[in-house]
C-alpha cells in the first residue's frame, strides 16, 4: 500500500467516530404538566419514572423530561401546557387532575396525551371510548370521583351518629366539583343525611371553612377528591383534628398526613401506567390504540392514633376490612 493511501484509509478510520453523535437520534423530551408542585409528588413521580423505566426509558440516560407546575393556580394550566407544545415534545404527560388533562387537550391535536383522571373520560370529552380512544389522547381513570357514595357509607360507619355532614369542594376544578355534588347528594339522600356544601380554592377559604363547620355544627366532613386539597392535606388533617372533626378523605396520603380515614385507588400504581402508556408511545404505539386503563383495586386506611385523639372507638367489622391501620 503506497503511504498517501495508507494516510487517507487511517483518516477516514479516525473521522468515523467524531461524526457518529451527530447521526445518532437525538434524545427524546416528554413533558409533564402538574397542577401541584413537583415535592407534592415526589413520591408518585418516582411511581411515574418507574413505569417509563418498565419500557426501556431512564431519565438523563436515553430521556429527557420537561416538567411544569401550576403549584396550585390551574388557571396557569393551559399556559404551561401552551409552553410544553412550543417545545415539541413527544408525549405529554397529564398523571392527575381533569383541569391538566383538558388544558394538554385544548393545547395541541396532534402530539400525543397520556392522562390521569378521577372521572369518566368520555364524559369529559377526553376520549371518544375507553376501549378505542380515537384520537391523540390516552390513560387512565382512576374512579375517585365514582367512589362517592362509597366514601360517604364508610364515613357514617364510623360516625353512626353523623345526620349533618360537611362537604368541601374546590370551585376551580369545576367539573370535578360537579360530578362530586351530584354523587354525593344522591348518596346523602339515600342515608337520610343532611349535607352542607362549602367551597375552598385557597389556603385561607380553607381556614374559613373549618370555622364554619364549627358554627354550624357539622358532626363530619367529607372533602373532595381534588390535587389542590392533596396538596393541602396536612393543613386539612391537622384542622380537622383540631376542631375534633371526624373527616374521610380520597387517598392514603391524608391519612398519612393524620387524617382520620381514606378510600380510593392507590394513585402511584395509576402513576406508573401513565409512566408505562408514555414510554409505549415514545416506542411508537399511537393513543387512539392504546384502551384506556381503569384502576380495579380500592384501599381503605384508617389511622388509629388520629380516631383516638378524636374520641372515636372505630367498629371491628371496619378494621378488619381496613387495608391498613396506621397507629
Amino acid at each position: 500500500m503506497r503511504r498517501r493511501e495508507f494516510i487517507t484509509l487511517l483518516g477516514g478510520a479516525t473521522a468515523w467516530p467524531l461524526a457518529a453523535p451527530a447521526q445518532q437520534a437525538a434524545m427524546p423530551v416528554i413533558g409533564v404538566l402538574l397542577p401541584t408542585s413537583l415535592d407534592t409528588n415526589a413520591g408518585r413521580l418516582r411511581a411515574f419514572r418507574g413505569g417509563l423505566k418498565d419500557t426501556g426509558y431512564v431519565e438523563g440516560e436515553n430521556l429527557a423530561i420537561e416538567y411544569r407546575s401550576a403549584e396550585g393556580h390551574n388557571d396557569q394550566l393551559s399556559a404551561l401546557a401552551a409552553d410544553l407544545v412550543r417545545r415539541q415534545v413527544a408525549v405529554i404527560a397529564s398523571p392527575v387532575g381533569t383541569p391538566s388533562a383538558l388544558a394538554a387537550k385544548a393545547a395541541t391535536m396532534t402530539i400525543p396525551i397520556v392522562f390521569g383522571v378521577a372521572e369518566d373520560p368520555v364524559k369529559l370529552g377526553l376520549v371518544a371510548s375507553l376501549a378505542r380512544p380515537g384520537g391523540n389522547l390516552t390513560g387512565i381513570n382512576y374512579f375517585n370521583v365514582e367512589l362517592v357514595a362509597k366514601r360517604l357509607e364508610l364515613l357514617r360507619e364510623l360516625v353512626p351518629a353523623a345526620t349533618r355532614v360537611a362537604v368541601l369542594v374546590n370551585p376551580a376544578s369545576a367539573a370535578n366539583t360537579e360530578a362530586t355534588l351530584r354523587d354525593v347528594q344522591s348518596a346523602a339522600g339515600a342515608m337520610r343525611v343532611q349535607i352542607q356544601v362549602l367551597n375552598a380554592s385557597t389556603s385561607r377559604e380553607i381556614e374559613a371553612t373549618f370555622a364554619t363547620f364549627v358554627r354550624e355544627r357539622a358532626d363530619a366532613l367529607f372533602v373532595g377528591s381534588d390535587a389542590f386539597f392533596n396538596n393541602r392535606r396536612v393543613q386539612l388533617a391537622h384542622l380537622a383534628t383540631l376542631h375534633k372533626l371526624p373527616t374521610t378523605y380520597s387517598q392514603r396520603q391524608y391519612a398519612e398526613a393524620g387524617g382520620l380515614m381514606s378510600y380510593g385507588p392507590n394513585i402511584a400504581d395509576a402513576w406508573r401506567v401513565v409512566g408505562v402508556y408514555a414510554g409505549r408511545v415514545l416506542k411508537g404505539a399511537k393513543p387512539r390504540e392504546l384502551p384506556v386503563e381503569q384502576v380495579s383495586k380500592f384501599e381503605l386506611i384508617i389511622n388509629a392514633q388520629t380516631a383516638r385523639m378524636l374520641g372515636l372507638e372505630v367498629p371491628p367489622t371496619l378494621l378488619a376490612r381496613a387495608d391498613e391501620v396506621i397507629e
